[in-house]
């Protein structure tokens, strides 16, 4: 899953590809390098963002979505946590809702969730952007995170999303310690897998990778990114979320090789 921010203060490229045409050439590339997914985002979920109007949100994604669509069949999602952003999404041609708040955000979440018929993401965070990262707080956090996702994917399925239509992730870096936090679950990937859910991982360039690697700056990780990505893989998640796509991919094809000849 290659990721396309269409934002000014997202925490690795933030205000590179606001423009449209910015945004489309980068999708364009990250097809070309090998991408299965395009993740389409339009409002900052790093560490104390700030929210985006619903409108902003879609004035920016709605044109997006259409001109890829215009030029490939490429599976497109949009991470937002606004339902109407969801359906403005889905109308121009989204069909996946990739929501860090696990579909919790508004009422009708749930119900516009089953109502789109689209895959969603449910993904783990503690409190809000604003708020995640103020001590956080866990006595076992691969248990907690396993419990609340599954407790979210039964909430999906009795509202009416279909179970092949769910997918789960454990929000690596939202609302975790860089280090108590997010190694353990990492570790225990296997665990949230063990759902029986699809799962998608999302370790690119995140804090973590600099604490472990002397304060590297966002653009200088992607070696951390890329070991967390094979991480997942051996752990059997589906998917991974990624900014360097070619470097992760080309990472992905040797390691299943690998596995393969085994």
């Amino acid at each position: 899953m290659g990721i396309v921010n269409t934002t000014p203060d997202s925490f690795s490229d933030g205000g590179r590809h606001l423009a449209l045409a910015d945004a489309l050439a980068h999708a364009r590339r990250l097809i070309v390098e090998g991408a299965d997914i395009l993740d389409l985002g339009a409002e900052s979920t790093r560490p104390g963002a700030d929210p985006v109007p619903a409108e902003v949100e879609i004035a920016r994604l709605a044109p997006l979505i259409e001109a890829i669509r215009a030029e490939s069949d490429i599976p497109i999602s949009v991470d937002t946590m606004k339902p109407q952003v969801a359906r403005a999404a889905a109308a121009a041609g989204a069909s996946m809702w990739n929501d860090v708040t696990a579909l919790r955000h508004a009422p009708d979440s749930l119900t516009t969730a089953a109502e789109l018929g689209c895959e969603v993401v449910l993904m783990h965070m503690l409190g809000e952007p604003r708020t995640m990262q103020a001590e956080p707080h866990y006595d076992d956090v691969v248990a907690e995170v396993a419990a609340f996702l599954a407790v979210r994917a039964e909430a999906a399925m009795a509202a009416g999303v279909a179970r092949e239509r769910i997918w789960l992730d454990p929000g690596i870096g939202f609302g975790k310690h860089m280090i108590r936090h997010n190694l353990p679950l990492l570790a225990g990937l296997d665990r949230i897998t063990a759902l029986g859910f699809p799962v998608l991982l999302g370790v690119s360039r995140k804090s973590f990778i600099g604490a472990l690697d002397g304060g590297a700056k966002t653009d200088a990780r992607l070696g951390g990114s890329i070991a967390g990505a094979l991480a997942g893989a051996a752990a059997g998640v589906a998917a991974v979320r990624v900014h360097d796509v070619r470097d992760t991919a080309q990472a992905l094809t040797v390691w299943s090789a690998i596995a393969q000849a085994r």
